[in-house]
């Protein structure tokens, strides 16, 4: 007699992909034109913080002159009517909170603050750590609000789905260790967790989606890989 694990063992397969909650689309609110790019190849890795393009936008440069126009104002009726003091604070303040609104960072401007003059050209950042999925931005071309110019993806945690045959999805709940192997590294396991269960069926192939997350810190495990699970 021995001590063993006694568990029901299905075997699948999957295909990686990236995390749907770990992915960034970096997008303007205003018009403008992009002068140059810093990041310029899909698939290079970025930081967050990083800058990725430098805009030029004649809307952004005439919010900010109207931001200063009031804050000068401003400072100019210090010894005015409260009530015309009062109007030209919040004419200064409105003015600064469209720049916020527009996604502006806060030490753009408090060097605008400092500075006091308009600056021409705006860096814009990486809104997360990941890698280049999609990127759209060309130097010198115009962009409008709302394009999609980079697809950032964070794949330090992916996801593996996977298609379970309606006779194992019983045996299928959240939490339990999945062992995958691929491909690209035969002889290798790696180890993750069932993350979640699709409640429908696919009534043509008669299985549900199985999504299994498993960590991927130095970036090995990469979309649209098959994986054994």
């Amino acid at each position: 007699a021995e001590r063993r694990e006694i568990a029901h063992t299905v075997r699948n397969v999957g295909i990686v992909e990236a995390d749907e909650r770990r992915l960034h689309n970096v997008t303007l609110r205003f018009d403008g034109y992009i002068e140059k790019l810093f990041v310029n190849v899909t698939g290079q890795s970025v930081t967050r913080g990083q800058p990725l393009f430098e805009l030029y936008s004649p809307d952004l440069v005439s919010a900010q002159r109207e931001y200063l126009t009031t804050r000068n104002a401003r400072s100019a009726l210090a010894k005015a009517e409260p009530w015309l003091q009062s109007g030209m604070q919040g004419l200064a303040e409105s003015s600064l909170e469209r720049l916020r609104n527009w996604g502006i960072s806060d030490s753009e401007l408090a060097s605008l603050e400092r500075e006091g003059k308009a600056r021409h050209g705006l860096t814009v950042r990486s809104p997360a750590s990941g890698v280049v999925m999609e990127k759209s931005a060309i130097a010198g071309s115009r962009v409008s609000a709302g394009d999609v110019l980079f697809k950032i993806a964070d794949l330090s945690l992916i996801w593996i789905m996977a298609e379970v045959y309606e006779q194992d999805i019983g045996f299928i709940q959240a939490g339990q260790r999945v062992q995958a192997r691929l491909d690209a590294f035969p002889g290798r396991t790696f180890e993750g967790r069932v993350a979640f269960v699709y409640p429908a069926l696919n009534p043509v192939t008669r299985t549900a989606k199985v999504r299994v997350e498993l960590p991927n810190p130095k970036g090995l495990l990469k979309p649209m890989m098959y994986a054994q699970l």
